[in-house]
């Protein structure tokens, strides 16, 4: 089993996705990021912003990342947005006072701003999605080794054991 995959269960297992969702949207997933790239995120989430409303899930690695876009007619999936964390500016995150949710935006590549609000569940806190989102934007380089360390290391830090991975 490869770092991706090893990291990406308990990450999407925290964000309370279930079997068939992470099952969906696994093989967009793996053709977007390499074996040695290790999860720091895995969250629903929506665009304030969109045009046409519809359910995101945004993976956030090491030096990747990936949003896929799922319809809400035909349940068809799709990728939304794949990009290194290295081409990305103006990268900001705050937590929504209305919401038990962090809106995360970012300027893509291509000049566009793009818009995400992360659902924060009962297994991740605001707190939480705060510090992996400061450590993969601020701080620990490019090492994917030590992105999953200390993912894991925050993990149990801030679960219960009943609930840590």
């Amino acid at each position: 089993m490869d770092l991706f995959f090893r990291t990406f269960l308990p990450a999407a297992a925290e964000a309370g996705l279930a079997a068939p969702i992470m099952s969906r949207h696994l093989p967009i997933l793996r053709q977007c990021v390499a074996a040695d790239d290790a999860t720091v995120l895995v969250a629903r989430c929506t665009r304030p912003d969109a045009p046409v409303p519809g359910n995101y899930l945004l993976l956030l690695t090491s030096r990747r990342l990936v949003v896929t876009q799922q319809s809400r007619l035909l349940q068809r999936l799709s990728l939304h947005l794949n990009t290194e964390l290295r081409h990305l500016n103006n990268i900001t995150w705050a937590p929504d006072p209305r919401l038990p949710a962090l809106e995360l935006a970012a300027t893509a590549v291509d000049g566009v701003r793009e818009r995400y609000l992360l659902r924060v569940g009962r297994r991740q806190p605001v707190a939480q999605l705060d510090a992996l989102l400061n450590h993969a934007f601020h701080g620990g380089g490019d090492a994917g080794q030590s992105v999953a360390t200390n993912t894991r290391q925050a993990r149990l830090t801030t679960f219960s054991p009943a609930v840590a991975i």
